[in-house]
């Protein structure tokens, strides 16, 4: 029996759409090439973090060839994802929250695991620990995702000395739909501050400007400063979690050492003000994050359930939703509808005229 020919991709956007690929492969079984990884890149090819990436996907099904430094092109072969616990180093820029968002999906498909992730854990740009816990799980439940989180210790640049444990449960049934085309009114806005490493006062100075900054616009909010624990490396993190009537929206700023706390405080403010200013009823950052189990509900990898498509609003539509649409469009049979205002539906692709049932 002939094995089936990779799915051709481009890589020019890089990160994303590796990831994206590594987690529908992992899923499907497909196997897909990537070509002209971050080609127009002043450093292209692959770097640590990439290879941290297919090295976790390596360890709980498949195979990569083309994987090192530098590289530009890869093949990753997947192979069934294997049940069972795992511990993976992915080196000091290797994003432990990024990793454990790929492999999600496939380990809860394949009956659950637990995973012991040692890494990056707040990286300045990206995904950190805490919008996994307090803003990705959260959302990906509506799709039967269960997960359970507990952070070791925190891991900040340049070190990314950090670990942080995931207990994955068997796949949940998995919705009809999913529906968010408004936000609704504003229930409740919550700030917390996070630090280690550091003098805990930068705490409240940093809740203190998030404060003071959201009133000013009209916002009222709690706010609480809490320690972490860290490795080598001092840092802090900001986190604004906005609750509305039918969604809600979460914005992270991580700081390292040198970074002023209230200046930290007001940024992570900024972005709540701004996105309250647009009409969506995701962030931009929970909407690129939403298109991958939409777009599995769609095609029946979470079961056989109808409709099983999304429809959502964002406040922008980003390059990362547009790489996003473009890697789940050639890996899975569905379609994934972008307009300009932000209105997004994900759906199971039409079958052809005359093709059979």
């Amino acid at each position: 029996m002939s094995l089936p020919l990779p799915i051709q991709l481009d890589g020019a956007a890089g990160g994303q759409v590796l990831r994206t690929a590594l987690t529908l492969a992992l899923v499907t079984g497909a196997p897909f090439r990537l070509a002209g990884f971050r080609a127009e890149r002043p450093s292209p090819g692959l770097r640590p973090r990439h290879l941290a990436l297919l090295r976790a996907a390596e360890a709980v099904g498949g195979t990569a060839e083309g994987g090192a430094l530098g590289g530009s092109d890869v093949t990753f072969t997947p192979a069934p994802v294997r049940r069972g616990d795992y511990v993976l180093e992915l080196g000091p820029t290797g994003s432990a929250p990024l990793v454990f968002q790929m492999l999600a999906f496939p380990l809860a498909l394949a009956g659950g695991g637990t995973v012991r992730l040692r890494g990056l854990t707040h990286a300045p740009q990206g995904t950190s620990y805490h919008h996994l816990a307090w803003a990705w799980l959260p959302m990906v439940g509506a799709y039967g995702l269960r997960a359970s989180l507990s952070l070791l210790q925190a891991g900040f640049s340049p070190d990314g000395v950090g670990e942080f444990r995931a207990s994955v449960e068997a796949m949940g049934p998995p919705p009809l739909l999913v529906e968010v085309p408004a936000r609704g009114t504003l229930q409740d806005v919550a700030v917390r501050a996070l630090v280690g490493g550091l003098p805990f006062e930068f705490a409240g100075r940093a809740t203190r400007a998030a404060v003071t900054a959201l009133r000013e616009r009209g916002i009222y909010c709690s706010a609480e400063n809490l320690p972490l624990p860290v490795g080598r490396t001092a840092g802090s993190v900001l986190f604004v979690r906005a609750q509305f009537e039918n969604s809600f929206a979460a914005f992270t700023v991580v700081g390292e050492r040198g970074d002023a706390p209230d200046e930290v405080g007001t940024k992570a403010a900024a972005a709540l003000s701004a996105f309250m200013e647009s009409g969506g009823a995701l962030d931009e950052r929970l909407a690129d994050q939403i298109l991958i189990p939409a777009s599995l509900l769609a095609a029946g990898a979470l079961g056989a359930v109808e409709p099983g498509s999304t429809r959502f609003t964002t406040a922008r539509v980003t390059p990362h939703l547009e790489a996003t649409r473009s890697v789940v469009e050639r890996m899975l049979p569905v379609e994934v509808s972008l307009e300009a205002s932000g209105r997004v539906e994900v759906r199971r692709k039409a079958a052809a005229p005359g093709a059979s049932a």
